[in-house]
């Protein structure tokens, strides 16, 4: 039995267009969702969850990762959008961080980050 489409509302605007790559998606991480946002480790150019208590260039939003993956027993290479216009309450940041946080530094990679869809 196929799978049935369930829009999850994670574009939010079609202006600026989205640009797909992929990136390797560090291990150790378990289950992470399409949506996350994604900073690049600046030692090892792996990604990581973003978060603000980092300092190792995963402080700052490199990517949106583009579908659910699982890092539980390895690195992954997974396909990530490297800009476009994304809804906020569709994205996922670290425990303890907010999406608010981290729109300054989505912004200066050429990810928007909206509170409304917008057609």
């Amino acid at each position: 039995m196929s799978e049935i489409y369930v829009p999850d509302n994670l574009f939010s605007g079609h202006i600026m267009p989205k640009v797909d790559d992929s990136l390797t998606v560090a291990s150790g991480q378990g289950v992470l969702a399409r949506g996350t946002l994604l900073g690049l480790v600046t030692a090892t150019g792996k990604a990581k969850v973003v978060s603000k208590a980092a300092n190792d260039g995963s402080e700052k939003v490199y990517a949106v990762l583009a579908e659910n993956i699982d890092t539980t027993n390895g690195d992954v290479l997974a396909p990530v959008y490297l800009t476009g216009e994304f809804n906020e309450n569709a994205l996922t940041v670290a425990e303890g961080d907010t999406v608010a946080e981290h729109k300054a530094s989505a912004r200066a990679v050429g990810i928007f980050i909206k509170s409304t869809l917008s057609v």
